[in-house]
């Protein structure tokens, strides 16, 4: 599989709200690992650990390795729970993962050479419409982000999924909402309005 990152972590020994509030107390958090062939397994982690990760980009897209002892387990973030009013960090959930799972996930996109399109020199204005883009693939090859390049894009192009290479066994989980990711589109009427009445003033100064 793909290198993931280690979390420690202690089996929780029962569940509920008094027994949450006991692990926030001690510094921290209950979670639970689900899927697979096994039983739900709840878990305790040290907040400050887990509070990192957590704010670390790509959070849900990053395999994990959740240690426990001797056992070792190796799981992809599904969902947190935040306090509403504070924001700290109540429950996680992971899915565990193996080398032959295929798992949903969102990727960040990243568009590269803005300086190179044409269109935006023209007073063209970038519309990114993806910027994370979910897609099924093994859980041993997540890529960190999607790299699309904007060079030689004028006005009124677009960038469609099709048009791009994914990696090797990655999939876009949604082809037909997601097919267009990017388009440069023509300068507001507000701007050409300001272009003519500054271009009107010089030529009367």
């Amino acid at each position: 599989m793909a290198q993931a990152n280690s979390l420690q972590a202690e089996e929780r020994q029962g569940t509920g709200t008094g027994i949450a509030r006991a692990l926030r107390r001690e510094g921290k958090i209950p979670g639970i690992i689900y899927g697979g062939k096994d039983a739900p397994l709840p878990i305790a982690f040290d907040l400050k650990s887990v509070n990192t990760e957590v704010y670390r980009p790509g959070f849900f897209s990053r395999v994990y390795t959740v240690e426990m002892g001797k056992d070792k387990l190796q799981v992809i973030a599904r969902d947190i729970q935040f306090h509403p009013v504070t924001d700290v960090i109540l429950h996680v959930d992971f899915q565990r993962v193996d080398k032959d799972s295929k798992i949903h996930v969102s990727v960040p996109v990243e568009y590269v050479n803005e300086e190179k399109a044409p269109g935006l020199k023209l007073g063209g204005m970038l519309n990114i419409i993806i910027h994370n883009l979910e897609i099924v693939c093994p859980a041993s090859a997540i890529p960190e982000k999607i790299t699309i390049d904007l060079a030689g894009m004028n006005i009124n192009q677009s960038i469609h999924l099709d048009s791009i290479d994914l990696p090797s066994g990655v999939k876009a989980a949604h082809p037909a909402r997601d097919y267009t990711l990017v388009t440069i589109v023509p300068p507001s009427s507000s701007d050409d309005e300001g272009n003519k009445n500054n271009a009107e003033a010089e030529a009367t100064a």
